[in-house]
This record gives C-alpha cells, sequence and structure tokens, in this order.
C-alpha cells in the first residue's frame, strides 16, 4: 500500500462525476479531485472548467512544479513558453517546472482540462487565488 512522507497509509478515494472540491472564479471553475493528504503531497489532481470566450489564469510559471495537461473538453488554447497552440479534445501538454504557461478558451463552446501538478499541494492556494480574483473583479466594477 502507497503512503504518504510520514509512512500514513494512503486510503482509496472514488468520485462519482462531477464531486470534489469547487472553485468559482469569473469564467472559471475548479474542482480538486485529489490533493494534500489524499496523495501524500505527491501531486494534486483537478479539473479546470472555462466558460466560452472565457480567460484562464494568465501567463505564469512554478518554480518547483511539474504540470500536466489533458483536454477533457472541448478545444483549449495553451500557451508554452511563448507559443499559443489550440488544443482540441485528446491534446496532451507536459510543463516541466519554470516553463511560461496559461490557458483560455476561444471558442464558443465550453472547454475542460484535467491537470496533474507535481509535487502536490496546489489546492491550499485556491482561497487566496478565488480572493484575488473577487478583489480584482470589484476593483474593475
Amino acid at each position: 500500500m502507497a503512503t504518504t512522507t510520514d509512512t500514513t497509509p494512503l486510503r482509496p478515494l472514488v468520485l462519482a462525476p462531477g464531486e470534489g472540491r469547487a472553485y468559482a472564479m469569473p469564467a472559471m471553475r475548479v474542482v480538486f479531485k485529489a490533493d494534500g493528504a489524499e496523495t501524500g503531497e505527491r501531486y494534486s489532481i483537478s479539473e479546470w472548467w472555462v466558460e466560452p470566450h472565457g480567460d484562464g489564469p494568465g501567463a505564469h510559471s512554478h518554480e518547483a512544479n511539474d504540470e500536466i495537461f489533458y483536454v477533457i473538453e472541448g478545444t483549449a488554447s495553451v500557451l508554452v513558453g511563448d507559443r499559443w497552440i489550440e488544443a482540441p479534445r485528446g491534446s496532451f501538454f507536459f510543463i516541466p517546472a519554470g516553463t511560461t504557461h496559461d490557458f483560455a478558451n476561444r471558442t464558443e463552446k465550453p472547454m475542460g482540462l484535467f491537470n496533474v501538478f507535481v509535487p502536490g499541494g496546489f489546492e491550499e492556494n485556491m482561497p487566496a487565488i478565488v480572493r484575488w480574483y473577487q478583489d480584482n473583479a470589484a476593483a474593475g466594477a
């Protein structure tokens, strides 16, 4: 049986479609499936849903984290380094630590990404990220 870094045994986790911990932001919704103690902090699993013509988080990089994205619905526009790529359903991206990246939905239909963040612990940032979006939406109103 897999264990966390403190040797606590990990437990199986089964979620139905749509289940998980959700965070809503303008034009974007995130559903965390597993992170933190559920994965022994080794990785984070989430879905990122972007409304038609919606922007993602903005260009950024992670100094110590790799990311994997897999397009599960629609067509994603994905920035990798300095290049935007139109990625239909089934497209796969590995984004090594330090690589600038972003995503957006430039289409008329919803877009979804499956995300793996390595190592884990990303979800702990979500309350601050949601607050940032709320504060900036209020400032722009």
